[in-house]
């Protein structure tokens, strides 16, 4: 392979995985739609300058065909996440954004040798936990009368004992969010047109990916982004249900050997991989860990709100991705070493995640208990 086009890449994860591609003599060129509420300034500047770019929508053919022209493999990363209501966003992006991938391939007889597919750990729901009567669930989401009255844990379906979390291994789905959902339908789709019309397939399951380049005007996801803003800002880190959610966290870096390994070894053909972080730690302990780096004079606080359809922990084994040599180098200290670091060489750093909680509670994804 000579050329790879990498869509969404001008994002986080997107310019990391460009950048890497770059240092092992790869020609790339990017497809990326430039959305306002994460590159509001256009085309960001940390870009390499040999790198194509064209500015376009996945959910357009006349776009993919244009991007598609003269490429040897695909990284797809574009995607539409979100915490809002706006269901049909989430599959008109992630579902049918690759299933057009594969219609122009089919369609146009391109001689694509590998697709590596961004999917996510939102596929498992609220993963699987262990009763100490029942043994190993995989329980559905918590209702929203418990969590109305605060009561976080999740609860044996047979006997109601407060189970606990499990590392979540690739063989079993269970997905609830319409996020979550459309990205397991991505894999399906893409697992049975890639088998048919024999174009190799990888789909990646990340955790939740921390680093530099992490979009501050994107509300969905960074714990390291949320937290710095407002400890800058002089303002308290927010943990929401109890702070004790556990979640791993992985390094983007490393995300991005991830998607290179696997769009170079045919060995992950046709099959699924999480991408995670080396260990779980509870949101209030990431809190703690942040507010001492950047501001140890501030406290992080519960603020005993909830954001409705959050799963209560996820931790993904890496073990299936580690039998190929991967495995996650950087643990939570380096993750937040290294984005105090870049954070703080930004020219302006505002609290945006203010406004973005009044958006979420007009729209009541953000909860109050109501005891």
């Amino acid at each position: 392979m000579k050329k790879i086009l990498v869509t969404g890449g001008a994002g986080f994860i997107g310019s990391h995985t460009v950048e890497l591609l770059l240092k092992k003599n790869y020609s790339v060129r990017i497809l990326d739609a430039l959305q306002e509420r994460v590159h509001p300034h256009g085309w960001p500047n940390y870009l390499p300058s040999e790198v194509e770019k064209l500015k376009g929508d996945v959910r357009s053919s006349d776009d993919w065909a244009k991007a598609l022209v003269d490429i040897d493999g695909i990284i797809h990363l574009a995607a539409y996440q979100d915490y809002m209501t706006d269901f049909s966003t989430f599959h008109h992006v992630n579902t049918v954004g690759a299933t057009l991938l594969y219609e122009q391939i089919v369609e146009k007889k391109l001689k694509v040798q590998k697709v590596v597919l961004a999917s996510s750990q939102a596929t498992y729901g609220e993963g699987s936990y262990r009763c100490p009567n029942h043994g190993l669930q995989y329980p559905p989401p918590r209702p929203s009368t418990q969590l109305e009255i605060g009561d976080w844990d999740l609860h044996c379906p047979e006997c109601s004992a407060t189970m606990d979390p499990v590392e979540i291994t690739e063989d079993k789905v269970n997905p609830h969010t319409t996020y979550g959902i459309s990205k397991y339908t991505a894999e399906l789709t893409s697992f049975a047109l890639g088998k048919k019309y024999n174009i190799p397939t990888t789909n990646l399951r990340y955790s939740i990916v921390q680093g530099a380049r992490n979009s501050f005007y994107n509300a969905y996801s960074g714990i390291c982004r949320i937290f710095a803003m407002r400890l800058i800002n002089g303002s308290p880190p927010i943990c929401y249900e109890d702070g004790n959610s556990l979640r791993d966290y992985v390094s983007v870096k490393d995300v991005a050997n991830a998607n290179v390994l696997c769009l170079e070894d045919s060995r992950t053909n046709g099959e699924s991989y999480n991408v995670g972080g080396l260990s779980g730690i509870s949101v209030f302990d990431f809190a703690q860990k942040i507010t001492k780096k950047i501001n140890p004079t501030i406290k992080p606080i519960i603020s005993q709100e909830y954001r409705f359809g959050d799963t209560r922990h996820t931790i993904s084994s890496w073990q299936k991705i580690g039998k190929l040599g991967w495995c996650p180098k950087e643990n939570i200290d380096s993750i937040i070493n290294e984005y105090v670091e870049w954070v703080t060489l930004q020219p302006e750093v505002k609290d945006l995640y203010t406004a973005s909680q009044k958006h979420m509670r007009d729209m009541n994804v953000l909860r109050s208990v109501s005891t």
